[in-house]
């Protein structure tokens, strides 16, 4: 089974970009702080590239901003590229199912 779900805040605002094919597409990176402290106390933070598409992906963008609490869940998906040097590069994602607003900084999330 390739489940995930994960709760962070958004790192900076999510924005919309529309593929040839006409699909909608986001990507985010929410930080997730670890639950429990290191050798020197500190609670670490992990910093996870999710990918919205569509509806989500829109939904997100007008809704959500920085520092804003968002839950994912999703599954793990890794993708492979190469660099212009001919290296080749891996990248491990979340590809978003569900996004739930959790909390957010702004006041005003309604339309009048």
């Amino acid at each position: 089974m390739n489940q995930v779900v994960l709760v962070g805040r958004l790192v900076e605002d999510p924005e919309v970009k529309k593929l040839d094919n006409g699909k909608n597409y986001t990507s985010i990176n929410i930080a997730v702080s670890r639950p429990f402290k290191n050798s020197e106390g500190v609670y670490e933070t992990d910093f996870v590239r999710c990918v919205l598409w569509n509806g989500i992906a829109a939904n997100t963008s007008e809704y959500c901003h920085t520092g804003d609490v968002v839950g994912i869940k999703g599954r793990l998906q890794n993708r492979s590229y190469e660099t212009i040097e001919g290296e080749k590069k891996y990248i491990t994602e979340v590809i978003a199912e569900r996004v739930s607003f959790i909390s957010s900084n702004h006041k005003d999330l309604t339309t009048s």
